[in-house]
């Protein structure tokens, strides 16, 4: 006797504002009896749960709220994994549907991916599908007006880091680079962009479409500035 599972959905709800949401999105949302997020460990709610709750009335869904350790320490992460995969599939071997909700795209730097490469790997058996969503990265360029490419151009899209060295060469190898996560080094990121006389071709925004969203056309006064985590740089040349 064969076993019908549930299908667990990668769904991106987009980058803050709600109504990014895509018309997939919300009838998966609309239909699927369970909704996990990522839930924040020091209280207060998600981008993605804050958007959900516009959607669906929580108390009609099973909310399945899933944290994600901050941590290196690899047998930490394993444990936690593993744990977190088998009580997403508790509810997919009961025939149930989910809808795990992620910020921006569920295939670009989200916790979907992992998510979804470990329950294939432990239950081969388990669909899983993914839905686009709006990415940060889209939503800026939106936001600023500035094309990511055109014609012949080639764009990047590159995590922030300490490795100067690597941020200069993406920048001299692309028409057009959006670095991820750039609060931590953006100090270094501008004496580089002063270097590379590209100072005037950078924009930076914070939790872009969000009611929280904070945009600098002018990168000089980040100078020494305590950004949030949700800040990316679109530098255009």
């Amino acid at each position: 006797m064969s076993v019908n599972h549930g299908t667990l959905y990668g769904v991106g709800v987009g980058p803050g504002d709600p109504e990014l949401v895509t018309v997939k999105a919300y009838r998966l949302m609309q239909t699927a009896p369970v909704i996990a997020y990522p839930n924040k460990r020091m209280g207060g709610k998600s981008y993605a749960l804050e958007i959900v709750e516009r959607y669906v009335n929580p108390s009609e869904k099973t909310m399945l709220g899933l944290v994600f350790p901050m941590t290196k320490d690899e047998d930490v992460l394993f444990r936690h994994w593993e744990d977190t995969v088998e009580k997403v599939w508790s509810y997919l071997r009961q025939g149930q549907d989910v809808v795990f909700v992620t910020e921006g795209d569920p295939m670009l730097y989200s916790t979907f991916i992992h998510m979804s490469r470990l329950m294939r790997q432990e239950h081969p058996e388990a669909e899983v599908v993914s839905i686009p969503g709006v990415s940060s990265v889209n939503a800026a360029a939106s936001r600023l007006g500035v094309p990511l490419a055109d014609g012949d151009e080639v764009v990047a899209i590159v995590p922030a880091n300490g490795d100067v060295t690597k941020m200069r060469q993406a920048l001299l190898q692309h028409d057009c680079v959006v670095f991820l996560k750039v609060a931590k080094v953006m100090d270094d990121m501008i004496m580089l962009l002063g270097e590379l006389q590209l100072i005037e071709h950078a924009m930076v925004c914070t939790k872009v479409t969000s009611a929280g969203e904070h945009v600098w056309k002018n990168v000089r006064e980040l100078q020494g500035a305590s950004l949030n985590y949700l800040t990316l740089m679109v530098v255009r040349k």
